[in-house]
């Protein structure tokens, strides 16, 4: 059994894209082993029924109305919180879709924040529609740092699969900006936050730590660059005199060479798809993000609404099964860990 006692709770997402029909096919796919970690779904009875009626997914819905009747519930069918609902328009977005992928969101996070869940799975959002139905946030991680009561440089974006992890330390911003956003205080503190839930979440006694340069060569010595000696060296030098486990700048061209990546845990890089590109080049079929730094946990698979399959049954679930896995893994690793303090 579980060592968790709450279920998972696991936003619906924009109803007009696949998040419906990846979730209906990970509970078919996974429901056998219901006993190991069990998931509701905030919302969404009748579009999940039509989204795996028109898949073609095993998945009976059943209605719950709060979050502990899920475990009873779940090997009968996927418990969905009764009560919020849209009619059902793959690959059509509706301004009602959006308002239910906020709601669902936000009653996911409270139900996480007050431990009625011992976890989150976030499906994909348009952040669009969000927007125009009142949403603030550059995207779901800094929402969720807010709503912990924490800052947005508190939450850290991890993309996870079986033979990587990658951290890209500044995120949705221009490229030609990153090296303006870099700091050797940001570069420490993320890297700090990352082992931390390196040991808390996944079970990693001595994180080691890999930390990209910026420029090729990371800087040649200066001459393609100085952000290396300047800002990345200077991090480095602070994280390892506090005892981390850290090597770098590593070039971005070495970095992910296979034999380079037996010898670290996690990799830091210095903008978003210096970390996404190997990641999803890899892994793509089982990209997890997840966001370290919360008092809660939580995973979305590593792909959007892609409105334009939503409903053919072509979508593949297998970035959502990952992403409930890894999330249910990270609850149990939390809860050992916090058993042991």
């Amino acid at each position: 059994m579980s060592t968790t006692p709450f279920p998972l709770a696991v936003s619906l997402g924009d109803p007009a894209g696949v998040g419906p029909e990846i979730i209906t096919a990970s509970y078919a796919r996974m429901r056998s082993d219901w006993r190991s970690q069990t998931f509701f779904v905030v919302g969404g009875v009748e579009v999940l029924k039509n989204a795996a009626e028109a898949c073609g997914a095993d998945c009976p819905v059943v209605p719950i109305a709060q979050p502990d009747e899920a475990p009873m519930a779940f090997h009968a069918g996927l418990p969905v919180l009764a009560g919020l609902d849209v009619p059902y328009t793959p690959g059509k977005p509706t301004r009602l879709g959006a308002q239910l992928a906020l709601t669902s969101l936000e009653w996911a996070t409270r139900f996480a924040v007050r431990a009625e869940a011992s976890g989150m799975v976030t499906a994909p959002i348009a952040k669009a529609g969000l927007m125009e139905v009142g949403f603030e946030f550059p995207g779901q991680t800094e929402f969720l740092a807010s709503a912990c009561g924490l800052s947005p440089e508190d939450a850290v974006m991890m993309l996870a699969g079986p033979s990587l992890r990658a951290v890209p330390l500044t995120v949705h911003i221009a490229l030609a900006d990153v090296p303006l956003k870099l700091s050797s205080d940001l570069i420490a503190n993320k890297t700090r936050i990352v082992a931390k839930a390196l040991q808390w979440d996944f079970g990693v006694g001595n994180p080691r730590l890999a930390i990209a340069g910026l420029n090729p060569h990371s800087g040649e010595n200066g001459q393609f660059g100085d952000e290396e000696t300047r800002i990345i060296q200077p991090a480095i030098d602070v994280l390892r005199g506090e005892g981390f486990n850290v090597t770098g700048p590593v070039p971005g061209d070495a970095l992910f060479t296979p034999r380079m990546r037996e010898t670290y845990d996690a990799a830091l890089c210095m903008y978003h798809d210096q970390a996404l590109i190997p990641l999803k080049a890899l892994e793509f079929d089982e990209g997890v993000n997840v966001t370290l730094g919360l008092p809660i946990i939580r995973t979305s698979p590593d792909h959007g609404t892609a409105f334009d399959i939503a409903g053919q049954g072509t979508a593949d679930p297998s970035a959502m099964c990952a992403a409930i896995r890894m999330a249910g893994t990270c609850a149990k690793a939390r809860a050992a860990a916090s058993a042991h303090a």
